[in-house]
């Protein structure tokens, strides 16, 4: 924890150029985050849930947290993460902004769900830090009593491809 600490604490405070645009960008999104986040507070949070999984591109471990929304329309539910990555020479910090579409099977104890969402990545890697943006598509498998299992493909800064495993906390 103390490592990602540095990490925000070295991009906030660097004087260079690039590094103040990424601020700004950060504050945006944040921004935009909190009125995403406003909006799911009226829609009374529904769960929590943990993850774990690899990713490829770059080669990592990665573990996190997220947060699902009752429905906001029909079956589309906010589902913002975070994932905390390391491997590869390199520890990456993702705020996935996502949302997830529900599609149950009838009488069936699984459903499936896809969507996707914006990403604000932070990664370290030799004494370097940087921030940048990205994009998830994902597809996923949940069963009533919790497990799901969840498959992303990014674009932008964020990784190539992952593959979790989690458990929804009720």
């Amino acid at each position: 924890m103390d490592h990602a600490l540095t990490m925000i604490k070295n991009v906030m405070v660097c004087p260079n150029r690039k590094r103040r645009g990424i601020v700004r960008n950060l504050c945006v999104l944040t921004l935009v985050t909190g009125a995403f986040l406003g909006i799911a507070a009226r829609a009374e949070a529904q769960t929590y849930g943990l993850r774990a999984g690899v990713s490829g591109d770059p080669d990592q471990f990665y573990a996190g947290v997220h947060y699902e929304t009752a429905p906001l329309l029909e079956r589309l539910r906010f589902r913002p993460n975070f994932e905390l990555g390391v491997g590869d020479d390199t520890t990456l910090m993702a705020f996935n902004i996502e949302f997830a579409y529900k599609v149950p099977f009838d009488r069936k104890p699984w459903g499936l769900y896809f969507g996707g969402g914006p990403a604000l990545l932070v990664g370290h890697a030799n004494d370097d830090t940087d921030a940048g943006g990205g994009f998830n598509v994902l597809v996923g498998l949940e069963h009533r009593g919790g497990l799901f299992t969840e498959f992303k493909v990014g674009g932008g800064d964020s990784a190539g491809i992952k593959f979790c495993v989690g458990y929804v906390l009720r």
